[in-house]
């Protein structure tokens, strides 16, 4: 750990708009008991990478399609952890499943945010707009965000925090999942980091 912080890895597929909450979060004292060293992509020149470059933040590619096989994809990234004494792995916009062999060696070290209020519009085949699409075609008052620990189950691990977003009339996927974002997964993914963090430091 440096300065008595626990080592944040934030793993993320895309844009990157929960790894800038993350960052503006650090940057705030938000986030005051880790630290974010590394960002990892399943795709090279995704925006989150200029993000973390403008961060100061170490940036790495495990290229998904380039490993081909989800255990050469895996141990990339358990290459990029280990050389970086990772403590705390975040997955934020992170669009692959990882096994119950790479999850197992990081238990309770691994968290997730998910756009909606588990165990509803959750597990394999929703993410990103197809939650919110799913939302609105059930017609739910409520929807939200969830961040949970991750094991091997899809969306299945422990809760840490769910906030819950009101639908509004006229909404749009699109325009449900910038609420969503907004005023429930950029507020609760850094409160979790922080919090598990400090679990993490009591620990060691």
């Amino acid at each position: 750990m440096t300065k008595n912080k626990a080592r944040i890895a934030v793993l993320v597929s895309g844009g990157g708009t929960n790894l800038q909450a993350l960052l503006d979060a650090e940057r705030d004292g938000i986030i005051h008991s880790g630290e974010i060293v590394l960002v990892i992509s399943s795709k090279p020149g995704v925006y989150a990478l200029q993000r973390a470059a403008k961060a100061g933040v170490r940036g790495e590619v495990a290229n998904r399609r380039e490993l081909v096989t989800q255990d050469k994809f895996e141990q990339r990234i358990l290459e990029l952890l280990e050389q970086n004494n990772i403590d705390l792995i975040i997955l934020a916009g992170f669009m692959s499943i990882l096994s119950e062999d790479f999850v197992s060696r990081y238990p309770r070290r691994i968290i997730n945010v998910h756009p909606s209020l588990i165990p509803a519009f959750c597990g394999e085949g929703y993410y990103g707009l197809r939650v919110h699409e799913a939302a609105l075609e059930r017609g739910v008052k409520l929807t939200g965000a969830t961040v949970h620990f991750v094991n091997e189950i899809a969306d299945g691990g422990e809760i840490i925090f769910q906030r819950a977003v009101k639908v509004q009339k006229g909404d749009t996927p699109e325009i449900l999942q910038r609420r969503v974002m907004e005023r429930a997964e950029w507020i609760l993914l850094p409160r979790a980091a922080e919090k598990v963090s400090k679990e993490i430091i009591k620990m060691k």
